[in-house]
């Protein structure tokens, strides 16, 4: 069976003179945090002043809800550097949310009803009513209560020295910028192919209260078992936050986005911006002059669609992400799918950041033609699975439609990043990155090891519902955070960001802007296939061709 799985017969070598590079590839880490009360609430007060302005702040801001708070560390070659950065984040948050707590878990607790949700504000200027009007938009379509799932975004890229010697290498004579974004889409591609193994390893959601289950109103509800009188499981689910009653919806599963290349990308992500669907018609953007939500279309804008790894390239004001794509292309790749560990302070190890480094390095160099429909629902299909029962010892995926047992692909999968790591560990005697690789081995080896296995397995040792497990933690966490010393510099600098990010979202209150549909009309008339048309100087014959 093992010669079936096609991931050990097509990979490029990694040349002598590449493997320097890979060292200083840039890591950063987004983490969501729901502000919650002592027991267990989710704050109905403002974003605090004290950490800033969440519009314009770099570091610190919201997600979906006032509540939902994203903490942003910036990017760095030196993983540990990237850990302690989050860990300065979260210190500096619990000193500034007096008596609250920052929730240690991905799937939400507490009342999940809508009026115990509040959505994020902005303020008043047209950039900030934009982003408040999109997440009630978010509202209506899928609840708040899905929306206020956590998670921990991993965003990576390479040195930007690497990409012109890595393109002589192979003879690609285009221009750099298009070599850039296929190699970067080729390693989406593999990294939603061989997604399901982060479910396996980094999945902390086997579990969920039933004022989640009550308020989320799915219809995959009913699969779930009770494990006690509070919550509901499955026994062998890695992430329930990555399955049917997480993220996924069935709107959203009528749209198919290509990853084959960055203009199918745009041509279909555009798309979806722009067709109606009739059930949000029926909600209406506006009802008299107030908008319900930016507009009736299948997404709202491009970010609304959840997938595993974005495509990311920093946008300017006012501008599109996939207007930023067609300019300037690839810059950065986001994977998504990290659970927020329980058992982690700052929500996720030093170790995982380093697996996850290595599996990127790995997607990179191995090839991938593209994904026809059939492959994109395996994809889909070997995800799911492991999110609802990873742990199962009788659980098959599919490998090009060949049957493969689960642990014999990952630790096939982890043989082959071998080297990768040893590149990485660059001589240092500790060997770091082959250290992270042999943890996530024993952990495909002892599935008890997964944090999901562990989520249940302390539940049942304390006969603590889930509520209370992700409580408990909670304290623990927020009490660390608040007693650990900061340093001064650190806080000092934290201070002046946000005093620097208040007068920001002042003076851009103060300015002079458009109105409001005029602003969102001159948003929504970016032409991302036109600048790709600029920026690579392809026929247009070709981009109306993929229009079509």
């Amino acid at each position: 069976m093992s010669s079936q799985l096609s991931c050990s017969e097509h990979a490029t070598p990694i040349n002598k003179s590449l493997q320097p590079l890979l060292i200083h590839g840039l890591k950063g880490i987004e983490k969501e945090s729901l502000r919650i009360n002592r027991d267990g609430s989710i704050s109905l007060s403002p974003h605090p002043v004290q950490l800033g302005a969440a519009l314009t702040h770099p570091n610190i801001t919201t997600d979906y809800s006032e509540a939902l708070l994203e903490l942003i560390t910036p990017a760095l070659s030196d993983g540990t550097e990237v850990l302690h950065s989050l860990m300065d984040l979260h210190k500096y948050v619990c000193a500034n949310i007096n008596d609250e707590l920052l929730l240690a878990a991905s799937m939400p607790v507490g009342d999940l009803r809508d009026p115990a949700i509040p959505i994020a504000e902005y303020g008043l200027s047209n950039l900030g009513r934009m982003k408040h009007i999109y997440r009630q938009g978010l509202s209506y379509r899928y609840g708040r209560c899905m929306q206020v799932i956590a998670g921990i975004h991993f965003n990576y890229s390479l040195p930007e020295q690497f990409w012109p010697e890595y393109q002589q290498f192979v003879k690609h004579t285009g221009d750099l910028q298009s070599f850039t974004t296929g190699a970067y889409m080729g390693m989406i591609r593999n990294l939603q192919r061989y997604g399901w193994l982060i479910l396996y390893l980094f999945g902390s959601s086997p579990a969920v209260g039933k004022s989640f289950i009550d308020s989320r109103n799915s219809v995959y509800s009913d699969t779930l078992q009770n494990f006690d009188e509070h919550s509901y499981y499955k026994p062998f689910a890695t992430s329930l936050r990555m399955s049917e009653i997480g993220y996924l919806n069935p709107v959203q599963s009528m749209v198919h986005i290509s990853f084959n290349s960055i203009e199918e990308y745009i041509r279909d992500l555009g798309s979806a911006t722009t067709i109606p669907y009739l059930g949000y018609e029926r909600i209406g953007a506006k009802v008299g002059d107030q908008y319900q939500q930016l507009n009736t279309h299948f997404l709202q804008i491009e970010n609304e669609y959840y997938t595993s790894v974005r495509p990311k390239q920093p946008t300017r004001p006012a501008e599109r992400p996939l207007q930023a794509l067609g300019s300037r292309g690839i810059q950065y790749i986001e994977i998504r799918t990290v659970d927020v560990d329980v058992f982690e302070p700052a929500g996720i190890a030093i170790e995982t950041t380093r697996f996850l480094e290595v599996l990127s390095l790995f997607c990179l160099f191995q090839t991938n033609a593209g994904h026809d429909l059939k492959q994109h629902d395996e994809t889909s299909n070997n995800a799911l699975s492991v999110a609802n029962r990873g742990r199962d010892p009788r659980l098959k995926l599919l490998d090009n439609g060949h049957e493969v047992p689960l642990r014999q692909w990952a630790l096939t999968l982890c043989e082959q990043m071998r080297e990768i790591c040893e590149i990485l560990d660059n001589g240092n005697t500790d060997i770091p990155y082959t250290r992270a690789l042999h943890q996530q081995i024993e952990t495909i080896r002892h599935p008890e090891l997964t944090a999901s296995a562990r989520v249940l397995s302390a539940m049942r040792a304390q006969k603590m519902s889930i509520t209370e497990l992700v409580l408990q933690k909670s304290r623990e966490y927020t009490r660390y955070f608040q007693n650990a010393a900061l340093d001064a510099a650190v806080k000092r600098n934290f201070d002046l960001q946000v005093k620097a990010s208040l007068a920001q979202q002042k003076q851009l209150e103060a300015t002079a802007e458009v109105p409001f549909d005029q602003y969102l009309s001159n948003y929504f008339s970016q032409d991302a296939l036109g600048s790709i048309i600029q920026s690579q100087n392809l026929p247009v014959s070709m981009v109306e061709t993929a229009a079509r």
